[in-house]
């Protein structure tokens, strides 16, 4: 049941995050971080859907924990996942600053939970990617978790290197995120299908 509730978890927030688009247009994707959905009218929803995915990575992690990996890389995921729900905790509870708003202490809250966010989740992602290799039930998902991990380090340049004015720094954050997700839910199934696999062959 974990890696199912994860993927509802992971779900929630990206239907969340597409409604948001919806109802608020006048923050433009060229220049606006998903975040800043968090600010003004409707905001608890992307408040919500912050808060979703940190429970959607808590729920993955106890799961890798119980049926992942069992290498020290294994751990190590899901140990970031941990980290990286608290700090996605974090970031629902403290919304960033709007660009042109004053710099607040919530604002600046907000910056350091997201850079540990994106850091905790990136190494998570490499770790677990990387442990596959150590074990039989998981590497048949080696080569397509090797792939996100090359998508996300190339999403991750691109939202670096566009972290500034008049750059498009709205549309890669996007695209960033999605690929967070992407391999977030991949990662549930992932677990899923694996649990389910290691368990019926237990019966046989």
């Amino acid at each position: 049941m974990l890696p199912t509730a994860a993927v509802g978890f992971f779900l929630y927030s990206v239907v969340a995050l597409l409604l948001m688009h919806v109802i608020r247009p006048d923050y433009t994707i060229v220049d606006h971080m998903i975040s800043d959905y968090a600010v003004g009218q409707f905001g608890w929803i992307m408040t919500t859907a912050f808060a979703s995915v940190g429970i959607g990575c808590l729920t993955l992690a106890i799961g890798l924990f119980r049926d992942g990996p069992t290498s020290w890389l294994g751990r190590t995921d899901a140990a970031l996942l941990v980290v990286a729900f608290a700090g996605l905790i974090v970031t629902a509870l403290y919304p960033t600053d709007l660009e042109t708003a004053p710099s607040t202490r919530t604002g600046n809250i907000h910056i350091i939970s997201f850079l540990v966010n994106i850091v905790s989740i990136l190494l998570s992602t490499i770790c677990l990617a990387l442990s596959y290799a150590g074990s039989p039930g998981w590497r048949r998902h080696r080569s397509p978790a090797l792939a996100f991990s090359g998508l996300l380090i190339v999403a991750f340049v691109g939202q670096y290197l566009t972290l500034h004015k008049g750059a498009p720094y709205g549309i890669f954050n996007r695209l960033f995120v999605a690929v967070i997700m992407a391999w977030l839910i991949a990662s549930s199934l992932w677990l899923k299908s694996s649990a389910m696999k290691s368990r019926e062959l237990g019966v046989d």
